[in-house]
């Protein structure tokens, strides 16, 4: 139980580090460029986005710690957090994409990639832990509202 928080707290810990680094790209612009975008009527405030992210961040660490904790020499534990990691790195560069280059356009291409890398990282963490898999779901549904948000985003400017 005790190396099974450590590789949880190791986890949690690069995601948050990761949601941070991110968050340079999006502080950059999210107070002026982004203000002047035209938004949908169901885009969430912006106070909202930083405690989901960080809510997200720490259930995908969680997530990936209990997967990692199976043991890395097993194949399906290594196929799991392989797709978890670029799947993270994604997630990272559509943040540098959309706010820092400024480009919702492109950031939507990465973000259509980044919820293909996610389903299957649901789909590898289920085959070593069903709770794993569970912790991800929230992170699903809000890149899946994401990437729609994105589109209109894209589709009215």
């Amino acid at each position: 139980m005790r190396k099974k928080l450590v590789y949880i707290s190791i986890a949690t810990t690069i995601c948050l580090l990761i949601g941070i680094l991110a968050s340079f790209a999006t502080q950059s612009s999210v107070n002026d460029w982004y203000v002047g975008l035209n938004k949908p009527d169901f885009n969430p405030p912006n106070w909202l986005f930083g405690p989901v992210w960080g809510l997200l961040y720490v259930l995908m660490g969680v997530a990936a710690g209990i997967v990692w904790s199976k043991g890395v020499y097993h194949l399906w534990v290594k196929t799991a957090l392989y797709h978890f990691g670029f799947q993270l790195l994604l997630n990272a560069l559509w943040s540098i994409v959309f706010f820092g280059f400024q480009s919702p356009f492109w950031a939507l291409l990465v973000i259509l990639t980044l919820l293909i890398l996610i389903i299957l990282t649901i789909r590898w963490f289920k085959v070593v832990s069903n709770l794993a898999a569970i912790l991800m779901i929230p992170y699903l549904l809000w890149v899946c509202f994401a990437t729609l948000l994105n589109y209109k985003i894209w589709e009215m400017n």
